[in-house]
């Protein structure tokens, strides 16, 4: 059997392990394992070992526990509650106010974790039902909460773009950046969306009532108060890491005590706060280092097989497609991928494969990372099986049903679809930001 046919049964046999319902780690792990035993014999073993210990060794690999406790801290401490009450009165008064709003929560939010699913549980358990007892349309409203989740892992501090920039070997800080404005321009997108069909259809996003909007103005400039923390926090985090006085890991750390800190100054730093917050960063991180484990052991299969040489081959030379073309084909494959699989995984089972044929191509590779995480928020989201739709279903009360939650998301998901179109288009977008930066 040739190499090319040998790679090929492995990641068809780790798609059906994945689709059986099998974990992540443990479908990616079995199958490199397996065939590294076959292939290699005894030698093959070390290849499990080896890569554990480059996981062991990887000094980055720390920003992920810091940055996972930091959004689950904001969370568990009620800091994103403050917020919440800031965007309500103040977009309350227009017509989808409160779900423009809790866009504007969402980028906040994402600004300060960097994961989707935070941004989810923030959004099920805060917004959501405030938004369904001001008798806003539930299939709507789901759609926003997802929609404005999935930001998380766009808008700086991406955990997805830090893992991506590991594996593609490119610098965090361009990768961060070069999101900014794509994110921005996203939830730009949703707003508008929100506004125009609201505006459209009225019942779809009520104003408040006229009593809950006569709110004295020094009250409305007083919960703008609660944006500061969250504000320094993003500084104290982001700009002194841009601004090159702190490293990556050292960033995270800083993030980590900032929100610490935040939970204290505001009195909400219970023991049950703490509890709660290294309880589930614990469970988070374990499940990112294993997939990861596993990922550089399957990686490491592939690689010996020459895999990556062969699907240089496949696409270049034998169906000779243009870079253009195969670009396209890659980010289907995310589509198709992400329906099944979140990003995570997706990342350390295909960027290992993609990065080398993306450099190839002639692409920037900078570039590519933000186009990568962009069709990993749509995937994110497509039925039958896209991971925020059961995410969505397992928080969200029982009047919304999953035909609810899918039908929620097929306008934002093409709202996401042009802004991926655009930032394919323009370059420039998201390079823009990182070359004025960094002056290249």
């Amino acid at each position: 059997m040739g190499h090319e046919m040998i790679a090929a049964l492995m990641f068809a046999s780790m798609m059906v392990m994945l689709i059986t319902g099998q974990r992540v780690f443990a479908a990616i792990g079995a199958v490199a394992a397996i065939a590294a035993l076959l292939l290699w014999g005894e030698g093959g073993g070390e290849m499990a070992f080896s890569a554990a210990m480059k996981l062991m060794k990887w000094y980055p690999l720390l920003t992920l526990p810091m940055f996972i406790y930091m959004g689950f801290m904001l969370s568990e401490s009620g800091i994103a509650d403050d917020l919440y009450r800031m965007f309500h009165v103040w977009f309350g008064p227009v017509r989808g106010g409160l779900a423009i709003g809790t866009i504007g929560l969402m980028v906040v939010i994402s600004a300060m974790n960097g994961l989707s699913v935070a941004g989810m549980a923030i959004g099920a358990t805060i917004a959501l039902p405030e938004l369904l007892r001001r008798n806003y349309d539930k299939i709507m409203v789901t759609g926003v909460i997802q929609a404005g989740s999935s930001l998380g892992i766009l808008v700086p501090p991406s955990v997805v773009l830090v893992l991506y920039g590991m594996i593609a070997r490119q610098p965090v800080g361009q990768l961060w950046l070069a999101g900014v404005f794509p994110g921005l321009l996203m939830a730009g997108l949703f707003i508008v969306y929100i506004a125009v069909r609201c505006r459209l259809q009225p019942h779809l996003g009520p104003v408040l009532p006229a009593g809950e909007r006569r709110i004295p103005l020094g009250e409305k400039i007083a919960l703008l108060r609660a944006g500061i923390l969250p504000f320094l926090i993003f500084f104290l985090m982001t700009g002194l890491f841009l601004m090159g006085y702190t490293s990556l890991v050292e960033s995270s750390a800083v993030g980590a005590l900032s929100a610490t800190l935040a939970a204290l100054i505001r009195g909400r730093l219970t023991r049950k706060v703490m509890e709660e917050t290294v309880r589930k960063t614990l469970g988070v991180s374990c499940m990112f280092m294993w997939i990861i484990l596993a990922a550089l052991c399957f990686g490491a299969v592939f690689d010996g097989l020459g895999a990556v040489r062969a699907i240089e081959g496949f696409f270049l030379e034998k169906l000779g497609l243009g870079p253009w073309e195969v670009l396209i084909l890659m980010q289907l494959s995310f589509l198709l991928m992400g329906t099944f699989l979140d990003d995570t995984a997706m990342l350390v089972i295909v960027a290992p494969l993609y990065v080398p044929l993306v450099k190839v191509l002639g692409f920037d590779l900078i570039w590519y990372g933000v186009l990568y995480t962009i069709t990993c928020q749509i995937a994110y989201m497509t039925p039958p099986f896209g991971y925020n739709l059961f995410l969505m279903r397992a928080m969200a009360p029982p009047e919304i049903g999953l035909g609810d939650i899918y039908r929620s998301i097929i306008p934002f998901v093409l709202v996401m679809v042009v802004a991926l179109a655009l930032v394919m288009i323009f370059p420039e977008l998201a390079l823009w930001l990182p070359e004025q930066h960094y002056g290249l």
